[in-house]
């Protein structure tokens, strides 16, 4: 590891995430090197070194995969890093490299809304799989026998939270593997193998980039074995970035800081808005302190995301408030700059009332953002 990828001297998460992954100063070079197109590299005689072939590895990936190395294990050189072509090939890579037929493994059933086609799979290839609830550590009780223990914490799109670290100890305990979708935390929001997990995973299509014009997903493991699973995994699907996009996903992590702390506050001061509205039911974000999550949350998060979920009586009248939103796109996905929000049930597959809705909050003035939401839900009304 050269000593750019050191931690020394970087204590802020701005300073972090403004210097993570750069190569070596060289004079006349730039200071963030550009995507690097290549199917194959020059390679006479022996294979040797770093770059043999597109599909292994690419020095855009290298420098990615350091930045964000940096952010979620700072100061571990003991901790790898490999990225993907999406936030599910990241999911699918670990599941499906270390899980084998007649092996167990436990799911939150409040998390992503794929993950029961996930399941289905890994029904198909002989592997049971057990699901409970994020909330209130109720995947502790199915820990016996299992080879991988699946924590999505804050979960999607619901924002319950469980003890990361309590239901790690438990699951190393029973001789399980630990993984964390850090997707909606962001490793400036909580760093799960620092709480014990072996794996923390995550989209970075989401706020990691932040800006919704990158697909892109990565691991970050604390095990050199495992790892190396993850990296054969990857190499068998083919399941790679492409260099444009990890070029652009390493420029956007300069900004993380920033746009996760404006995201943030301005999240808390549209939640705080919406619980004073007599139409609002079901409002969770883990950042107010009477949120159910909150106690948890805060003994392991530094930052609450950018996720806000409500329900609205009724599917027409959530309907009505997204069409009245003028600074609120209606689009999937979350973490973007631009705020966006959508009623779930839409899509099949949250256990949601219908009239849920999942807000993204992004980075416009919060008197603006939290304006136009009140304005929507009086408009909205019957």
């Amino acid at each position: 590891m050269s000593e750019a990828t050191k931690d020394e001297g970087r204590t802020g998460d701005g300073t972090r995430a403004v210097r993570a992954g750069l190569p070596e100063p060289v004079k006349h070079e730039p200071t963030l090197p550009g995507p690097v197109f290549a199917a194959h590299f020059h390679l006479p005689g022996e294979v040797t070194g770093p770059y043999s072939y597109g599909r292994d590895d690419n020095p855009t990936w290298t420098l990615l995969e350091r930045a964000i190395g940096e952010l979620e294990a700072p100061g571990r050189e003991d901790v790898e890093t490999l990225v993907f072509a999406s936030g599910m090939a990241a999911i699918s890579s670990v599941l499906f490299s270390q899980l084998r037929a007649g092996d167990a493994v436990v799911l939150p059933s409040d998390g992503y809304q794929v993950l029961p086609l996930v399941r289905a799979q890994l029904e198909a290839y002989g592997i049971e799989v057990r699901t409970a609830p994020t909330g209130g550590d109720a995947q502790l009780e199915l820990l016996d026998g299992a080879r991988l223990l699946w924590i999505e914490s804050p979960s999607n799109p619901g924002l319950d939270v469980c003890d990361i670290r309590r239901l790690a100890d438990a699951a190393h305990a029973r001789g399980a593997l630990v993984a964390v979708d850090n997707t909606l935390a962001t490793p400036l929001g909580q760093r799960p193998l620092e709480l014990g997990a072996d794996f923390s995973v995550a989209s970075g299509t989401k706020q990691l980039t932040g800006h919704g014009d990158v697909l892109l997903g990565y691991v970050a493991g604390r095990d050199a074995e495992a790892m190396a699973a993850v990296r054969r995994w990857r190499k068998i699907v083919g399941a790679i970035s492409g260099p444009m996009e990890a070029w652009l996903a390493h420029r956007s992590i300069a900004t993380l800081q920033l746009r996760v702390d404006r995201q943030n506050a301005t999240a808390l001061a549209v939640a705080e808005a919406l619980r004073q509205r007599p139409e609002v039911s079901g409002l969770r974000y883990p950042g107010l302190p009477d949120d159910p999550s909150h106690p948890v949350a805060a003994r392991q998060m530094r930052r609450y995301g950018c996720v806000v979920s409500f329900t609205l009586p009724t599917r027409a009248r959530a309907e009505r408030f997204l069409a009245a939103l003028r600074l609120v796109e209606d689009a999937t996905s979350f973490g973007g700059v631009r705020s966006t929000a959508e009623r779930r049930r839409r899509w099949g597959g949250d256990d949601v009332p219908e009239g849920f809705i999942r807000m993204s909050v992004g980075a416009e003035d919060p008197e603006d953002l939290v304006a136009d939401v009140l304005r929507a839900l009086g408009e909205s009304a019957e």
